[in-house]
């Protein structure tokens, strides 16, 4: 028998998750790479979107693309200025902003941070992991706890969803990459302490690992035969998927009422790459 292509019968058979009408969402690093696609995606959700990070003029542009093709007549996309590094009342300022743009917050996504260079740990230069330690860390931290001090005074029920890296995993790291793992593995800490503590007032903190995604940012890598062969040897799905829906679908998970007992938790999204009984890449 033909499936049907009506479209009510289409949105009944669409997740629950899929619609998130009216959520205001503050996403961090929104300028490009994921925190751009999860702007686009959750604006499509029908979220109302508050796009922060360092680049404005990008942020406007984005905020732009959003609203023109946003079905509401009021905006459904705001640019905020904010480093997550500058700490102090101007990072607190910034989150304030952030409040002010729909006049709450009810999902924060920490996804703002660097990857640094590659060194040995001999050779690690000080003021470079002092900067990934003050981005990845300390700087997701502060912004959750104003955006969560927010939602406790104001009594609302929300969402912290961290996107660390499945190189803060044991079976993720690699040489070179000591002050990026020390900052996502203790990203991956505070998210489960936060939860442990912030649940009695319904507030739910959960990270997200990603392995490596096609993307424009990616494509030179993935283009090379080294990596290819070995995603053929070890990798349990055989492939690298899209940020579309692997990613973006966790997020409108964990924002979804449907989520409201997960917190806590570390969700790797990486094709099985981390699993144990995959054969580390450097012994092939």
């Amino acid at each position: 028998m033909a499936s049907s292509s009506r479209p009510e019968e289409a949105a009944a058979a669409a997740p629950p998750w899929s619609r998130l009408e009216g959520r205001v969402v503050l996403v961090t690093g929104a300028s490009s790479g994921l925190g751009r696609e999860f702007c686009l995606d959750l604006a499509r959700a029908g979220c109302l979107v508050v796009a922060a990070a360092r680049r404005a003029d990008r942020l406007r542009s984005l905020c732009d693309e959003i609203n023109a093709s946003a079905p509401r007549a009021s905006a459904a996309a705001a640019a905020v200025e904010l480093d997550v590094a500058s700490g102090g009342p101007a990072l607190e300022a910034a989150v304030q902003s952030a409040w002010d743009a729909f006049g709450r917050i009810d999902v924060l996504i920490n996804n703002a941070g660097l990857r640094g260079g590659v060194h040995s740990p001999l050779d690690w230069p000080e003021d470079e992991w002092d900067t990934l330690i003050k981005t990845n860390l300390t700087g997701s931290w502060l912004v959750a706890k104003h955006v969560c001090r927010r939602m406790h005074d104001a009594k609302l029920k929300g969402s912290v969803i961290n996107i660390s890296s499945v190189s803060g995993l044991n079976r993720g790291h690699l040489p070179g990459s000591t002050g990026y793992t020390a900052s996502k593995s203790a990203m991956h800490y505070v998210t489960k302490l936060m939860a442990l503590e912030l649940g009695a007032y319904g507030i739910r903190v959960n990270s997200i690992a990603p392995g490596i995604f096609k993307s424009e940012i990616t494509a030179p890598l993935l283009q090379k035969k080294w990596l290819n062969t070995v995603v053929s040897k070890i990798v349990p799905l055989k492939t690298h998927g899209t940020t579309d829906p692997a990613l973006t679908s966790l997020v409108r998970f964990l924002i979804h009422e449907t989520s409201s007992y997960v917190t806590g938790n570390i969700f790797v999204v990486d094709s099985g790459a981390t699993l144990p009984g995959v054969p580390i890449f450097s012994s092939l």
